[in-house]
């Protein structure tokens, strides 16, 4: 913690964030007991309408299309128009109560969503930060604008694309990213040069509209029904030959350079109930991280055609749709250094014993021997931006500038924006050398002790540093400078990178995405 003093309103907002912590603590809790998966959050959303609605935020609910995501304003009058935002997807297949042991949520299966990076905290993080700040403006005068997004499906990189496509993004100054730490060499800091890679993903859908036409008559014998002829292949045949062909053909579709992953999803299989029907209808879902554009396009390229082939085999039409197109981020070390003084300025965040106890049980529940310090050293020190940038390029080849992958990058092209990372919960690796299960991690997710430090540091950081923007305007000036310079002339310049969805794009809002949901024999999860 640095002795260098903050202003009056940073002030102000630090002590909004110390009164008011016991309440946002259990705001979190409310986000993170809803747990709601991608496109779905409904409860989550709400929560956040309601919540900005009664701190005096205009809000359009709904926003680019999306029934799950919000814009929401408030102004205190003439000044810069800074942006931030909340996230609050949970992940299928990761329910787990918060407690030192493996168990699904009470009322919930082992197959229901759970929070994983978590974005209940994320969330909670951010929209503190704001409220903090906002609270300062109103005491101290500040004049500017406060905008706050709600971005849903954050895990298939879906809400931020679409609402930069649909203009969202157009005439912010500044935009603020946090995330919990995602990589031990920069648990506490900021993205420096390499920053977050474009994520790409597309839907194709097979479908045997015709199997009558599969074979003639003649050839199915005099039986009147369709229990004795061969059946078309259809759309089982199709999304499986779909699948296990791509699969052969990823290591000739790119060369081995560069850190990119292919994977899918599906979440149709054939829709047919009867033996002697041909299955009528199935999807796959391809999600790509990649370094570059470029490669995107080429490995879609050949999935696009593997596709065209798998229809004509299995005597399917096949359509397709863009679930999601990023671009590449781009950094701004303004933006980076205002946010990292300030955290140097606040210090590293601190667990306290209750969260050590929750660590401790959970490796002793795991037959590992407790640790008097079960957390990673790393958690509780800051990271140099020049630091965690050199960790990041010794393990990438000098080409490559993008790594992983998340959408908050569609904001660094409207904007300045700088991409935080603050401290979760992380153990550190038994004596074995084995990896803990990922249930105990997102246990601690819903542990107040072991997450709080995290979204309150964070909060911290982004309310000094929205003050900073919004009353010196050398920070704001230098900030937009480098985003002009980077992008050639700002918005549309010309090394400016455009929206790479179209401008009306219809957010995937209507597949059958897993939910949870009530039928007449009670609650269960589906795939409708």
């Amino acid at each position: 913690m640095s002795d260098d003093p903050f202003s009056p309103a940073q002030q102000s907002a630090i002590d909004w964030l110390e009164t008011n912590h016991a309440s946002l603590s259990r705001d979190h809790q409310t986000i993170w007991s809803f747990h709601e998966p991608s496109w779905r959050e409904y409860r989550s959303s709400q929560f956040y309408v309601d919540r900005l609605r009664a701190e005096g935020f205009q809000v359009e609910q709904g926003s680019a299309g999306m029934p799950t995501a919000f814009c929401a304003r408030w102004s205190n009058g003439s000044g810069p128009t800074l942006a931030g935002y909340a996230e609050y997807d949970a992940v299928p297949g990761q329910s787990q109560v918060a407690q030192p042991f493996r168990a699904p949520r009470p009322g919930t299966t082992k197959h229901a969503a759970g929070h994983t990076d978590p974005h209940s905290a994320l969330g909670i993080g951010s929209f503190a930060g704001f409220m903090a700040a906002k609270g300062a403006m109103e005491t101290h005068g500040i004049g500017g604008t406060l905008v706050f997004f709600g971005e849903p499906a954050e895990k298939m990189c879906g809400s931020k694309p679409v609402h930069a496509a649909h203009g969202y993004y157009d005439g912010l100054d500044a935009a603020m990213s946090f995330h919990p730490h995602s990589f031990n060499a920069l648990t506490n800091g900021v993205f420096w040069d390499t920053t977050s890679a474009p994520y790409w993903s597309k839907i194709y859908t097979f479908e045997c509209d015709n199997p009558e036409t599969w074979q003639e008559t003649v050839h199915g014998g005099s039986v009147a029904h369709a229990h004795a002829t061969a059946r078309a292949p259809g759309a089982i045949d199709a999304v499986c030959l779909m699948y296990t062909n791509s699969k052969m053909m990823k290591e000739s579709m790119l060369p081995h350079t560069g850190t990119w992953t292919l994977n899918e999803f599906i979440p149709v299989a054939g829709q047919a109930a009867a033996d002697n029907l041909a299955p009528a209808y199935s999807q796959i879902q391809y999600s790509m991280r990649a370094p570059t554009l470029a490669m995107c396009e080429t490995a879609f390229a050949v999935l696009d055609r593997n596709a065209e082939h798998v229809a004509a085999m299995t005597h399917c039409t096949v359509s397709s749709a863009w679930i999601t197109k990023t671009r590449a981020g781009l950094p701004n070390h303004a933006m980076a250094e205002a946010t990292y003084r300030n955290f140097v300025r606040l210090g590293a965040p601190v667990w306290p014993e209750e969260a050590k106890a929750f660590a401790r049980e959970g490796q002793r529940h795991l037959g590992h021997e407790p640790m008097d310090e079960p957390f990673i050293d790393e958690m509780e020190r800051l990271t140099p931006p020049l630091e965690a940038e050199a960790a990041f390029r010794q393990q990438l080849p000098a080409w490559q500038l993008n790594y992983a992958a998340d959408d908050y990058v569609d904001y660094t092209w409207h904007a300045p924006t700088v991409r935080l990372y603050v401290a979760r919960p992380t153990l550190k690796p038994p004596a074995s050398g084995k990896r803990y299960p990922e249930w105990l991690r997102h246990a601690m997710n819903g542990d107040p002790a072991c997450i709080d430090p995290m979204w309150s540091k964070a909060a911290q950081v982004i309310s000094t540093t929205l003050i900073d923007l919004l009353t010196d305007p050398a920070i704001l000036s230098r900030a937009q400078e480098e985003f002009r310079d980077r992008t050639g002339g700002g918005v549309g310049g010309r090394k400016w990178v455009a929206p790479l969805l179209p401008a009306d794009f219809q957010a995937p809002v209507d597949y059958n995405w897993p939910e949870w949901v009530v039928t007449p024999r009670g609650p269960e999860w589906s795939i409708l």
